[in-house]
């Protein structure tokens, strides 16, 4: 398989694949393709899949009888991100996979710690891929990339935490002070990662977005 990721600010990555190569892919994010592309949904995503709010079907396209094409699109504006898996499996936000080679596994990843699961909102519920071959994320915004030592620490706004590999150790902090809790405009956590391992933070989560956006939503009512 080769790859071309392309256009800004919604990328697309165009895949190009010989006869009987395959492609795993989220419902949705096949954008345009050639005509001997064939489609198979597959419910191999499993129950935790379904579970964490995710579906639990994905989509596998073949190139039938020679070299085929086919392109995904992001859902946001932003970049699209390839990982290759053959050094290790990554941990990634919930909405990151967008399209992957056969031979890579997705999965849902939870936080081991109570604490995180309650407290950690959107960051509670990850993803897993691992195996063999090539993923393409998405990244919401830029991308920042930091490579942490053993024992190294960075914290992180929740929502601004794109992925990172597996060695890394990831909590929830509570914002200190009862004046930065109701004042600070932060919220009542924050994540914190821990090396060894690579960190790919996110410039504009979806959720920074959403709120930003709150205060200028119509609520209603007669003029």
């Amino acid at each position: 398989m080769e790859y071309q990721i392309k256009g800004t600010p919604f990328p697309v990555v165009e895949c190009h694949l010989g006869a009987n190569e395959s492609m795993i892919t989220e419902g949705g994010s096949m954008v345009w393709m050639s005509p001997n592309m064939e489609m198979k949904t597959t419910g191999s995503g499993g129950l935790g899949r379904l579970f964490s709010g995710e579906r639990i079907f994905q989509n596998i396209y073949t190139a039938k009888g020679g070299p085929g094409m086919i392109t995904f699109g992001s859902s946001f504006p932003g970049r699209i991100e390839v990982v290759d898996l053959s050094a290790g499996p990554w941990i990634f936000q919930k909405s990151a996979f967008l399209a992957s080679e056969e031979g890579v596994k997705l999965s849902v990843h939870f936080r081991k710690k109570l604490g995180a699961g309650f407290f950690g909102g959107e960051g509670f519920i990850m993803q897993k891929l691992e195996g063999r071959g090539l993923a393409f994320v998405e990244i919401d915004g830029e991308l920042v990339k930091y490579q942490l030592k053993s024992g190294q620490k960075i914290v992180v706004d929740t929502g601004n935490v794109a992925g990172f590999t597996e060695g890394v150790s990831m909590d929830v902090q509570s914002i200190k002070g009862v004046s930065n809790v109701l004042f600070g405009g932060e919220g009542l956590f924050n994540t914190v990662l821990t090396g060894p391992g690579e960190v790919w933070l996110q410039t504009m989560p979806i959720s920074g977005v959403a709120g930003a956006l709150i205060p200028y939503i119509p609520t209603g009512g007669s003029n």
